[in-house]
């Protein structure tokens, strides 16, 4: 729990830092559409997503081994695809929305991640069902 609880005081306090620093939400989905796009700010960008990876593999190396993942991956290649999709349908991703809009109190936003929340809970359902045969819980 408490290591829970650091991760997301250091991901709460990286969305501020990068919104002083650069005026912009810390929506990851809309960092890689401007690193790939936007000229002006791709250094910056950059930057923040060689960050998380950086931040991944410290971790990585630091902890206990992450668990196999159970699904095929064509499974996750498709929902990696279909978040991609989902977060330009629904105007950003969990950590624009969950993160960034609900602490600014936005009403789209908790909606949003409402959404997120109830959809990836059917999802794991549904796929737990389907792919490993397991009821769920």
């Amino acid at each position: 729990m408490l290591t829970g609880l650091l991760g997301g005081a250091l991901i709460g306090l990286a969305a501020t830092v990068y919104l002083l620093a650069t005026g912009r939400v810390a929506g990851v989905s809309g960092i890689v559409a401007g690193a790939l796009g936007d000229r002006e700010a791709r250094g910056e960008r950059i930057a923040f997503l060689a960050g998380l990876v950086a931040a991944g593999l410290i971790a990585a190396a630091v902890s206990s081994p992450a668990a196999a993942n159970p699904y095929p991956t064509a499974v996750l290649i498709v929902a990696g695809v279909l978040v991609g999709f989902g977060t330009r349908i629904g105007g950003g991703c969990t950590s624009g929305h969950g993160v960034c809009g609900i602490s600014r109190l936005s009403i789209a936003s908790l909606v949003a991640t409402a959404t997120f929340i109830a959809t990836g809970a059917a999802t794991v359902a549904i796929a737990n069902h389907l792919f490993l045969g397991a009821p769920t819980p």
